[in-house]
């Protein structure tokens, strides 16, 4: 029976990062919209920079949906967003089939089991530079894997002219491959990046124009017709499931450039549970509300912007305030800055709000990448010691210092140790693992 609640839908999905999925969802995702559409966008896999630019394009709020970190009613409790809209257009991670090796809450994190768990068919994007006939052999190799979703066609990037694309389009012919769209080369609609991924979206001082040129360029050279009617609806019935649920009544958070990282389903959840969300800015100067349960110190880009928060002392006497008798939490960036010191790019020592004796340092610069599980051994704002978690990492400092209490057991999605094991002092807690979600056993 087919499920009511939910809308047809396409995953954009490429070979391998940096071909051009976000090219090209931001675009579609404006284009349809601008046909008079209501889209639901999505994001597989951990990422809390591109759904920041999907809300813009789309004009809704878009969620994580991520197969290793979520189970089951996690996933459909999500899913459930796209209630009322017209059309769900999710957005992959890396690869189309690129995940974990060992499978998490549901499964290894790959794109193509969102697609195929929700029945949405693939929009593959190609980057056929520097090949011809070629692609139509990538993305037959991709249709006919064992674990493949239905590939609703491709969209062909960085076309050399007329000729190029003529070749490639008779060969997906003769393999019966769609082919949605052929862009041809255009450096000037890149986004700009810096070491997490795209620079965050509410630093583009010019993103509605960034995006209105997007989405003219996939009308100009796409099929939005062929591409919507090749969405289509899950046949199966949805399970029950729930958002998670708030840590406190009234929750301070961060929120500016410099800590903006926190996954949108925990916002929605907390909300939906009645929980009162209340934003202040440390770059600001501004201390938490006095009134806060918790006060939470997402992630973000406190390395670029140390020297302010060093200089932000009503901040820093709001922290120290609420901490002697409620609970703060930081994740990651939020960590750092809880932390003694934080030595920037350039060498450069500074004082960070003490209440944890972590020292970081980015100017020793080094990848921490990937899923993690952590097992509390002290409580953290809505979790009990004993309590597994599952998160992501993602961040280039190094520790110099952590004096203080481990607060989790911390391994990588394959079950191996991990150094990060995040610190506590009384009423203070922070990790580098960004939460995702508590498992559900």
């Amino acid at each position: 029976m087919t499920d009511p609640t939910l809308p047809p839908g396409l995953v954009v999905s490429a070979p391998a990062s940096g071909l051009g999925k976000t090219t090209v969802t931001l675009g579609l995702l404006r284009a349809l919209r601008d046909e008079g559409l209501t889209i639901q966008p999505f994001k597989n896999g951990p990422d809390y920079i591109d759904p920041a630019f999907h809300r813009v394009a789309a004009g809704h709020a878009s969620f994580n949906l991520d197969g290793w970190a979520m189970d089951d009613a996690l996933l459909e409790a999500i899913a459930a967003k796209a209630t009322g809209a017209d059309l769900v257009v999710a957005e992959g991670s890396m690869g189309l089939y690129d995940g974990t090796v060992a499978p998490g809450a549901s499964g290894r994190g790959t794109s193509a089991e969102i697609a195929s768990r929700f029945g949405w068919p693939v929009v593959l994007v190609l980057d056929v530079g520097g090949q011809a006939q070629s692609a139509a052999a990538t993305a037959l190799g991709f249709a006919r894997h064992p674990d493949a979703p239905k590939l609703a066609g491709v969209i062909l990037n960085r076309v050399a002219g007329a000729r190029h694309e003529m070749m490639i389009r008779s060969e997906m012919a003769r393999l019966g491959i769609a082919v949605l769209g052929a862009l041809p080369r255009r450096s000037d609609l890149e986004m700009p990046e810096r070491h997490l991924g795209l620079v965050q979206a509410e630093e583009h001082a010019d993103l509605e124009a960034a995006i209105e040129r997007l989405a003219a360029f996939i009308r100009d050279h796409c099929d939005l017709a062929a591409i919507r009617d090749a969405a289509r609806v899950r046949k199966a019935a949805p399970q029950d499931g729930a958002l998670p649920t708030p840590p406190a009544q009234r929750i301070a958070i961060a929120r500016d450039t410099a800590f903006s990282f926190i996954y949108p389903h925990l916002l929605a959840g907390w909300q939906a549970a009645g929980a009162e969300i209340l934003p202040f800015s440390p770059l600001a100067d501004e201390a938490p509300d006095k009134s806060a349960d918790l006060v939470w110190l997402p992630g973000g880009y406190p390395e670029l912007h140390a020297a302010r928060i060093a200089a932000a002392s009503d901040f820093r006497k709001g922290l120290v305030r609420h901490a002697e008798d409620k609970p703060i939490h930081g994740e990651c960036g939020g960590y750092m800055v809880l932390g003694e010191a934080l030595i920037d790019a350039d060498g450069t020592r500074h004082q960070m709000t003490g209440l944890l004796g972590l020292v970081t340092s980015y100017e020793r610069r080094r990848l921490h990448l990937g899923y993690r599980q952590a097992r509390l051994k002290a409580p953290v704002p809505g979790h009990e010691p004993g309590i597994l978690l599952r998160g992501h990492e993602f961040h280039y400092s190094t520790i110099l210092e952590q004096p203080d209490e481990d607060l989790a057991e911390v391994l990588d999605a394959g079950g191996n140790p991990v150094a990060e094991t995040g610190s506590r002092r009384g009423n203070v807690t922070g990790s580098f693992f960004h939460l995702i979600t508590e498992a559900s056993a």
